[in-house]
């Protein structure tokens, strides 16, 4: 059964920084790409950074310089590091594994920053 957990969410206000956080089990972490999708209220979800198996990260154009992606193999984690927050960045976070056309979704966490 896969799962995936994502934690690390929280309240946070303007310009600062949370760490996200999204573990995985029932998959072979190491050849699956990780990406973290967010979902603002009433908005449709959003692609924030993608990380490949083989490491390389691509962001979404909003989140560049501020966000990072990176992943532990031998944990079976990926984390998001997101600085300088600012409240249009508030939603619910997920997490989503993907090989071959198949998505894993985990449950979200949510982020809310005030101004």
């Amino acid at each position: 059964q896969v799962q995936l957990v994502e934690s690390g969410g929280g309240l946070v206000q303007a310009g600062g920084s949370l760490r996200l956080s999204c573990a995985a089990s029932g998959i072979i972490f190491s050849i699956h790409a990780m990406g973290w999708y967010r979902q603002a209220p009433g908005k449709q979800r959003e692609l924030v950074s993608v990380i490949t198996s083989g490491g390389s990260p691509s962001y979404a154009d909003s989140v560049k310089g501020r966000f990072t992606i990176s992943r532990d193999n031998a944990k079976n984690t990926v984390y998001l590091q997101m600085n300088s927050l600012q409240p249009e960045d508030t939603g619910v976070y997920y997490c989503d594994a993907r090989r071959a056309g198949f998505n894993y979704w985990g449950q979200g966490t949510q982020v809310t920053v005030s101004s």
